[in-house]
């Protein structure tokens, strides 16, 4: 599914997490259903569901962080949490500066919407979050990039006719389709990046494997198949 981040900056970072008692979570908090901030000011969706199962079955005590996406992969290295559960495409360009578990996720396809379906994708003015796998594409596709901080930037974005379509996962726009009259899904979709992962910290090899382990589990008795049915994340395993 999404996001690409590249930060030369986070090549050069190196932190170590010693097998701690709690292990931090990291998350965005604001890319529903994968993950949300609900009306108790708590994380919420698929990732802090699967995030506690896997905590659970890795014998983890773990607490949730929430961050702005654009420094997320910074903040992992630098140490400000353990792991990184947000949503995140695993990529070759992000493996090069931190590790990932094995994919808890398909690849999503990504989506266009716009208030038209008379859209010059091509050519047009396409919206998309800054560092996604989603911003890369557009950017080498021909048509004309804007990017914004914030994926309801974006949404906003096309209302106000800065860009004709946003580009992001299929799975977060749909319900924001569904749900305004005046916004719809184009039937052209983009299959990018390579699955969903957890990322952690290069120096965290043991605790990538107990991880890896917990989400080999639950592949192996179907219930992250049910996590994903439940939240409508995509395709099962």
């Amino acid at each position: 599914m999404k996001k690409l981040i590249l930060s030369t900056a986070a090549l050069a970072l190196t932190a170590g997490m010693a097998m701690a008692d709690t292990v931090r979570m990291g998350t965005e908090g604001a890319y529903p259903p994968w993950n949300f901030i609900n009306d108790s000011g708590e994380v919420d969706g698929f990732e802090r569901e699967l995030g506690d199962e896997l905590c659970k079955r890795a014998e983890l005590t773990c607490e949730w962080v929430t961050n702005e996406w654009d420094s997320i992969i910074p903040n992992l290295v630098s140490g400000n949490y353990d792991t990184i559960i947000a949503g995140m495409s695993i990529t070759d360009e992000r493996d090069e500066v931190i590790d990932f578990t094995q994919n808890y996720s398909q690849p999503d396809p990504s989506a266009y919407m716009a208030m038209t379906d008379d859209v010059d994708l091509s050519g047009g003015v396409i919206a998309a979050q800054t560092g996604t796998i989603q911003a890369a594409f557009v950017a080498a596709s021909g048509a004309t990039l804007v990017e914004f901080s914030s994926p309801d930037e974006t949404i906003a974005a096309v209302r106000n006719g800065e860009a004709d379509a946003v580009l992001a996962d299929k799975s977060y726009l749909a319900p924001i389709a569904d749900e305004n009259d005046d916004l719809m899904l184009l039937s052209k979709e983009e299959l990018i990046g390579g699955g969903v992962g957890m990322g952690v910290r290069e120096s965290d090899g043991e605790l990538k494997a107990k991880f890896d382990a917990a989400i080999q589990s639950m592949k192996d008795d179907g219930s992250l198949n049910a996590l994903i049915e439940k939240w409508e994340i995509g395709a099962t395993f």
